[in-house]
């Protein structure tokens, strides 16, 4: 079953989408603040697409762990748009890249004919300290945001991985084997090339940093198994069956179904809806779950009709038990590996997922492929956007 399209002036379709290279935590990209990330990414996006510049309605961006400041608007200005253009940040932790681009579409849903910038960055390597003065002035440093009321336990991501895989009973083998998985395919596609469309190379001094450097070789079930458990004693979450985290920047062009004809757009994809949802933070890790039901209910659709899915693989656990709960096989997501093997870079994760759906959907060129995008986040909520895959014409 097709779900019902809006008027063509104000349905939402993606026709561009750029990341840079996904790179570990105090890697290749480490002196790269979040701004300078972004801006070759919105660079060309416009150059790409053949956009005017001051045609930009806005640039929506989201972001996790930065200093704040609105490092949009920062951006935006370092890639040469003109000072006409505004900015938006967006917080919704590890959503914030995918619930930029749905609050992107939802604008080009209001009408108008807009052109938006929409994605996520984080340079988790240049991230700021964060302190709170005690009574007497002196800095107390904390490592993360609190993201629930206490009542509510605020677990770490690792420990409510392991509530996740305790309550849905997703064992080690499973995981593990999530993990090698994804790597394998994260090399594969790599040696294949099937990268190199959709990355825009960062300047670092006199370097041009252009592949991602997760993805591992020699991992092999004896290696997996020799990982202890990383947060939870005798728990069977580890670093092996867990994403490191990154530094990256992913953006998408999104505007009306109408206004990608005028700009001569060959395809893209279609918006046909975003949700997002909260559930128990102790089992933060299945916030994608209610989500994605609730776009595929929306739209009429089983997860069984979906193509392509990308799902945010923070960890195998929760990985395993959202695609279980959606009756997803787990090879069929992620199908160039996922942040198990690429990395999480926080708010620009969600945007790297839809990047990818779009380069997977015109490497198969099949009109009326459905893809899905998935992420959970930090308190216990999840986004997920239904897109199709449609060629653009005038007709």
């Amino acid at each position: 079953m097709a779900p019902d399209l809006l008027p063509p002036d104000r349905q939402p379709v993606i026709i561009a989408a750029l990341r840079t290279p996904v790179c570990r935590v105090n890697g290749p990209l480490r002196t790269v603040p979040a701004h300078e990330l972004l801006a070759p990414v919105l660079r060309r996006l416009v150059s790409t697409t053949g956009l005017d510049p001051a045609a930009v309605a806005d640039v929506v961006i989201g972001n996790a762990v930065g200093a704040g400041g609105n490092v949009a608007r920062l951006a935006l200005l370092a890639a040469g748009l003109p000072v006409g253009v505004p900015g938006m940040t967006v917080d919704r932790q590890c959503g914030s890249g995918l619930d930029a681009i749905a609050l992107a579409a939802r604008l080009v849903a209001a009408g108008g004919n807009p052109v938006y910038l929409a994605g996520g960055v984080e340079s988790t390597s240049t991230a700021p300290l964060r302190a709170r003065p005690d009574a007497d002035g002196t800095p107390r440093f904390y490592s993360r945001a609190q993201f629930v009321p206490a009542g509510f336990g605020d677990p770490d991501m690792g420990v409510a991985a392991e509530n996740v895989a305790r309550e849905y009973a997703v064992g080690r083998e499973r995981q593990d084997a999530l993990a090698l998985a994804s790597h394998g395919r994260a090399l594969a596609a790599a040696a294949a090339g099937t990268f190199s469309g959709e990355i825009v190379s960062v300047a670092v001094g006199a370097t041009e940093v252009s592949v991602d450097d997760g993805p591992r070789r020699g991992l092999n079930n004896a290696v997996m198994a020799r990982f202890p458990a990383a947060f939870v004693p005798g728990g069977t979450v580890t670093a092996g069956n867990s994403c490191f985290d990154a530094d990256a920047a992913s953006a998408v062009v999104v505007t009306s179904l109408a206004r990608a004809r005028e700009l001569n757009a060959a395809d893209g994809l279609l918006v046909l809806g975003t949700a997002t949802a909260g559930v128990d933070p102790a089992v933060l890790g299945i916030g994608a779950v209610p989500a994605a039901r609730s776009v595929l209910a929306a739209a009429g659709l089983a997860a069984a009709e979906v193509d392509l899915v990308e799902f945010n693989e923070a960890f195998a656990a929760q990985t395993l038990a959202c695609l279980d709960l959606l009756g997803i096989a787990p090879e069929l997501a992620n199908a160039d590996g996922g942040a198990l093997a690429l990395g999480h870079a926080y708010g620009a994760s969600g945007a790297v997922l839809v990047t990818r759906l779009l380069a997977q959907a015109r490497a198969q060129g099949v009109a009326g492929t459905l893809a899905l995008a998935l992420i959970s986040m930090a308190g216990g909520m999840g986004t997920a956007a239904l897109l199709r895959y449609e060629r653009i014409s005038r007709d």
